[in-house]
């Protein structure tokens, strides 16, 4: 495997390429079985789409490393960068946003300013108007993960708030995300 950069991204080579909205070409990682098997400890190839994050000044409190708040912020920011890069969604005037119903968080190593984080991202579920990521955040080249947790969207209309399906190009960018075997 062989790490793409696509600006501030990576994605893992060569198993499939596949044409991006942006007409570039994103590639996945494949999956060891026996790395699926063993989720206690995930390996950075279980996650087919990273995004590097750079630690700030600001994100570290007073006893020297990043708050615990500023994960659920990375999470946030590598679920999104996918979603708008990816899938199109228009954070701005689209017809569907999602909604955090559920977070957790992990903390196996702390992180600290100045580091760069590489944001690993899956999907363990798709459903008809809910998604449940996982993210791995990782250390430049490491193979596990400093911290590892989940995030559960539910994409509603921006009129009535209520659940919505997935728009198709969302729905797309989400299923080459997928990994059910792996769940944190």
């Amino acid at each position: 495997q062989m790490p793409l950069q696509l600006g501030r991204c990576t994605a893992m080579l060569p198993i499939a390429s596949l044409q991006t909205s942006h007409n570039s070409s994103l590639s996945f990682s494949s999956q060891s079985s026996s790395t699926a098997q063993n989720n206690q400890s995930p390996s950075r190839q279980l996650y087919p789409f990273f995004h590097h994050i750079t630690t700030r000044w600001k994100d570290n409190d007073i006893y020297g490393h990043v708050n615990n708040v500023e994960y659920y912020s990375f999470f946030d920011t590598v679920i999104n960068t996918y979603l708008i890069r990816e899938g199109g969604l228009d954070i701005h005037s689209g017809e569907v946003q999602g909604i955090c119903a559920e977070s957790h968080c992990l903390f196996k190593e702390s992180f600290a300013f100045p580091e760069v984080i590489e944001a690993g991202l899956r999907v363990s579920k798709l459903g008809n108007s809910s998604v449940r990521y996982e993210v791995g955040l990782f250390r430049e080249n490491a193979q596990k993960p400093a911290a590892e947790g989940w995030f559960v969207h539910v994409f509603v209309s921006t009129q009535t708030r209520k659940p919505v399906p997935l728009p198709l190009p969302l729905r797309n960018a989400l299923s080459r995300l997928l990994v059910p075997q792996a769940k944190l």
